[in-house]
C-alpha cells in the first residue's frame, strides 16, 4: 500500500525517558492517563478492561473525533500496541521499551491508513501532521511520569 492511495505511511522514532521501564510502560499503556499527556485528547469514555489485550475505550478529542480504541498487544515492560478507528480511518501505535542509561528508550512506530480511496487526501494530511504531534505528546509524557 502506498501513502497516496490511502495506504499506511509508517513513522518511527525513538524517545528517551529518564524514568525506568516499569514507570514508563505503566504510564503510557494506561488509557486513563492519556488525557494528561496527549494534547488532542480531552477525556476517555467507555473504558472496558484494565490495559490488557482487548481493552477498549473511546477517545474524546478536542476536534470532536471519537475514535474507538483497542489494545492489540501487551507484553509487560517490553511492548504495547493499540489501534484506533474512526469513520474509515485506522491509526496504529506500537511502543517498544528497553532499558537505556538508567532510564528507558522508547521505540515508537505509528501509522495511519484507510482502505477507502476517497479518504486518501485526509490520510495524507494526517500522516504529515501526526509525527510532530506524537513526538510532542511523548515529550510531554517525559515530564509528567513520576
Amino acid at each position: 500500500m502506498r501513502p497516496g492511495d490511502g495506504g499506511a505511511l509508517p513513522v518511527t522514532m525513538v524517545v528517551d525517558f529518564p524514568q525506568p521501564v516499569p514507570a514508563v510502560f505503566g504510564y503510557l499503556s494506561d488509557p486513563r492517563t492519556r488525557p494528561e499527556w496527549q494534547s488532542s485528547l480531552r477525556a476517555i469514555a467507555d473504558l472496558q478492561g484494565s490495559g490488557e489485550v482487548g481493552t477498549t475505550w473511546r477517545d474524546v478529542t478536542a476536534v470532536g473525533a471519537r475514535p474507538h480504541m483497542r489494545v492489540t498487544h501487551h507484553e509487560q515492560d517490553e511492548s504495547w500496541a493499540e489501534t484506533g478507528t474512526w469513520r474509515g480511518v485506522e491509526a496504529t501505535l506500537r511502543l517498544g521499551f528497553t532499558p537505556h542509561d538508567g532510564g528507558t528508550r522508547l521505540h515508537v512506530a505509528f501509522e495511519i491508513s484507510s482502505p477507502h480511496r476517497a479518504l486518501a487526501p485526509l490520510v495524507a494530511v494526517l500522516n504529515r501532521l501526526a509525527p510532530g504531534a506524537v513526538r510532542a505528546d511523548l515529550r510531554r509524557a517525559v515530564r509528567l511520569i513520576p
